[in-house]
């Protein structure tokens, strides 16, 4: 009965051992890609998060610069003339151009291509974005 005990053990033993190591560097290696994926992501997150922040700052700026005049005569308000700023289809298809030669860049072997290939894409996409806000503006005055 100890033998058998002892065979079971050694055959146990074994066959964890039988993974090569191999196998063993392939997992690891598999294991750095995804970490280096998730990263990337995580900086794309981070750079869109740091735009909506700019955008906010800039919102929050225009909204400090609307005066309300008070004639004391006629006692109407009068708002002064609205700055002319960048259209929504302008500011799109910039932050757009931005977001995607750093995702071009990012995820393309050749740094170069895929960030130039990357920005004309996201400048496209930005573009019919801010139209689209730009439409729904107009309708809305």
């Amino acid at each position: 009965m100890k033998g058998l005990y002892i065979l079971l053990t050694v055959i146990f033993l074994t066959s964890c051992q039988q993974q090569s190591k191999e196998d063993i560097n392939k997992a690891k290696q598999a294991s750095i890609d995804s970490m280096k994926v998730e990263i990337n992501k995580q900086r794309v997150i981070d750079s869109m998060k740091t735009e909506m922040a700019k955008l906010n700052e800039e919102k929050i700026e225009a909204q400090k610069e609307k005066v309300v005049v008070v004639h004391q005569q006629d006692a109407t308000t009068a708002s002064p003339a609205k700055k002319k700023g960048w259209s929504a289809t302008a500011k799109g298809a910039v932050i757009g151009a931005g977001v995607g030669a750093a995702t071009g860049a990012i995820v393309s072997k050749k740094k170069g291509e895929g960030a130039i290939i990357g920005g004309l894409a996201g400048a496209a996409v930005g573009t019919g974005t801010g139209a689209v806000i730009d439409s729904k503006n107009k309708k809305k005055e």
